[in-house]
């Protein structure tokens, strides 16, 4: 059997969307920890375009990107499949997976910034999040895959804990649950899989790494 290693970071989303895939599959991996602001050799190695994690390393295979790995992961290992057979429900499921790729770069401007540049992002993660809850999920969809996770729900899985501390920090409540009922129940639901409750980053020592990205950021010229 082919050795399988994944590269990654202690508080990446990306890395975690990796995790979660390999954890739904039962794949038994080694976990290798980069340090970011020292790339390592083997970063270099096998993500010499990018140089970014995640890296899944399959035998002599190489991956990068977290949502390619996880539909990498979904092809490879047939256990809990993340997309389904149907061929309209498979591009319904990239269709969203694309949208929360290209959009969710808002949420992070809103981490990153202050002022209008701040509530320009606020303003667009909330068009995002209005889009999402009137036409990704369904009325009565436990989870974006329906009864079982699928791979949307990896995709936007970040939002049902890194959000929660970004709101702390910034002080701004983004998936107010007046607003967003569908979402903040998909996030209480996400977090039940006991493949995804298991595998959180701690919240208090992902608070103060994040509060300290955040003030080296904003301190940068």
């Amino acid at each position: 059997m082919e050795k399988v290693k994944l590269i990654g970071t202690p508080f990446s989303f990306f890395t975690y969307r990796v995790i979660w895939a390999l954890k739904l599959k039962g794949v038994n991996y080694e976990y290798i920890d980069e340090d970011m602001s020292e790339k390592s050799s083997l970063l270099m190695k096998y993500n010499p375009i990018h140089k970014k994690v995640p890296v899944l390393i399959h035998g002599d295979k190489t991956i990068c990107e977290s949502m390619v790995i996880v539909e990498y992961i979904d092809d490879t290992w047939q256990l809990n499949p993340l997309l389904s057979i149907d061929p309209y429900d498979r591009a319904m499921a990239r269709f969203w997976v694309t949208y929360i790729e290209e959009k969710s770069n808002s949420t992070w401007n809103v981490f990153c910034n202050i002022g209008e540049d701040q509530q320009n992002a606020i303003k667009e993660s909330l068009e995002m999040f209005k889009t999402i809850e009137e036409n990704a999920l369904g009325e009565d969809n436990k989870l974006f895959g329906g009864e079982n996770i699928g791979i949307v729900d990896i995709a936007f899985g970040g939002y049902a804990h890194w959000l929660e501390i970004i709101e702390e920090i910034v002080g701004v409540k983004l998936l107010d649950p007046h607003n967003f009922p569908k979402l903040n129940k998909w996030i209480k639901n996400f977090k039940q899989v006991q493949a995804i409750k298991d595998n959180l980053p701690n919240h208090d020592e992902m608070f103060v790494y994040m509060k300290n990205v955040r003030e080296k950021m904003l301190a940068s010229p």
